[in-house]
């Protein structure tokens, strides 16, 4: 899906046509982290030991598609971190598989634990920062089966899980992300909530409940199936992990009550004390996905608490951190009435939001307010087909990060979303994020694009 209104965004990029230009444009130091980031189920493939993977193959599935091999990177990380490096990026975000490496509960796989070492010295040999995600959206199975993130026992596991890998990055990593997007679990459940009484009140078919929505899902920076035979695939994925109850099914992109939300941030907790003990040089956060919320007169109050659940309340968790993770990819609206469509809205990206590059910029800007460790863009990016219009994103997003920077903010990275065209959870691989597209039906061929070079001609 590529709107009109992307065409017409693309020619704002015509001004940066010639390399004389794009020199000019550098707007980061050399010691500035530029890069980009993936996650491993996303890219890797055959992570057939995760929650995912068994809600992929679901007769009812919300899964628009199976992961399968996803894009091969278990396989072709290599000639990726090349083709990064080779841009003129110095950075690399990525995420070990918890599922590959406990694939049973208690039985650890040295071997796998091996392959995400050897891309960390594949990393440092060129010359590239890896920062390394110990937690992104999915989860082994097993985890799921005995209760997953509403179980208080889960802190543990986790605990345990780091302990197991830590030893290993010690010495090698100077960036660990603990958990991905440690609030999702709160805006799911706070936009399930908000569906279903939208759906309530709503005289509307089937289909038009489901295209309505799948809009809505637009409010989480998550890839959401909202389909019509929802309840069909609730009760296949609470059965297939032994659950009876739709509502017991607890995995980490599953709405979460406020005891699971407390799990999550004792979670965090345990592994940076993990972290502070067995390598304490390593800096340690985690990553929030956070919106730029913005109120027409009458919408205060509802911006200011959604600012409060996504972000506040999470302060006594993290204030001690080394640095915060913030993932930003467009803005939300206020009126009197609530949540509602930005008045002002030119185009929107293929999952649905609006394209507001400058957002990023703006939650930086307000997370400093209260946050006093150092900041990391670990996530802002654009689905598109058209690379120009990625082009100009880019430009957009990183001209506001340089702005805070240069007010004075500790800004010390920016990964954009995504190294690769991936798969994009439960709306599999039609929505394309990439700086480097792939070509799934020969060979996995990578096809970079103008946006990864020009991504990396903006640092010194």
């Amino acid at each position: 899906m590529v709107h009109g209104n992307e065409r017409i965004a693309a020619q704002e990029f015509d001004c940066f046509e010639s390399g004389e230009k794009e020199e000019q444009m550098a707007r980061f130091s050399e010691k500035f982290l530029l890069g980009a980031a993936t996650a491993a189920h996303q890219v890797e493939g055959n992570n057939i030991h995760s929650d995912y993977w068994i809600q992929e193959h679901l007769k009812h599935s919300q899964f628009s598609e199976p992961s399968g091999a996803a894009v091969d990177h278990y396989n072709r990380y290599q000639e990726d971190i090349l083709l990064l490096k080779e841009a003129g990026l110095n950075a690399y975000r990525f995420s070990i598989e918890w599922a590959r490496i406990e694939p049973e509960e208690g039985s650890f796989d040295q071997e796998e634990l091996g392959h995400y070492i050897e891309m960390v010295d594949f990393c440092l040999a060129q010359g590239v920062e890896p920062v390394v995600t110990l937690h992104h959206f999915s989860s082994p199975a097993w985890l799921i089966r005995r209760g997953g993130w509403e179980d208080e026992k889960t802190v543990g596991c986790f605990e345990r899980y780091v302990r197991y890998v830590l030893p290993a990055l010690a010495g090698k990593v100077r960036y660990i992300c603990t958990i991905n997007e440690a609030n999702m679990r709160i805006q799911l459940e706070a936009l399930m909530k908000d569906m279903m009484q939208r759906m309530q009140h709503a005289a509307m078919t089937n289909k038009e409940k489901a295209e309505s929505m799948q809009k809505k899902a637009g409010d989480v920076q998550v890839g959401i199936n909202m389909q019509s035979d929802m309840m069909a695939a609730a009760m296949d994925s609470a059965a297939a992990f032994g659950f009876q109850d739709p509502r017991k099914l607890a995995t980490f992109v599953s709405p979460g009550s406020t005891a699971g939300d407390l799990i999550v941030m004792k979670a965090h907790l345990a592994a940076k004390k993990v972290i502070r003990e067995l390598a304490p040089e390593i800096k340690v956060g985690l990553t929030l996905s956070l919106h730029d919320l913005q109120a027409y007169p009458g919408g205060e109050a509802y911006a200011e608490t959604e600012w409060a659940d996504e972000f506040l309340h999470y302060l006594p968790f993290i204030e001690e951190d080394d640095f915060l993770g913030c993932q930003c990819y467009t803005r939300k609206c206020f009126d009197e009435s609530g949540s509602v469509d930005a008045r002002d809205a030119v185009s929107f990206t293929q999952m649905g939001y609006e394209n507001y590059p400058k957002a990023i910029g703006n939650v930086l800007a307000r997370v400093a307010e209260k946050f006093h460790g150092d900041l990391i863009v670990t996530e802002n990016g654009i689905a598109t087909e058209d690379d120009a219009v990625r082009r100009v994103y880019i430009d957009r997003a990183t001209e506001s990060v340089a702005a805070c920077i240069a007010r004075g903010l500790p800004v010390k990275g920016y990964f954009y979303w995504s190294l690769l065209d991936n798969f994009e959870w439960q709306r599999g691989f039609a929505m394309t994020f990439g700086l480097i597209a792939v070509d799934r039906e020969n060979g996995f061929a990578r096809h970079p694009k103008e946006s990864l070079a020009y991504l990396g001609s903006l640092r010194s």
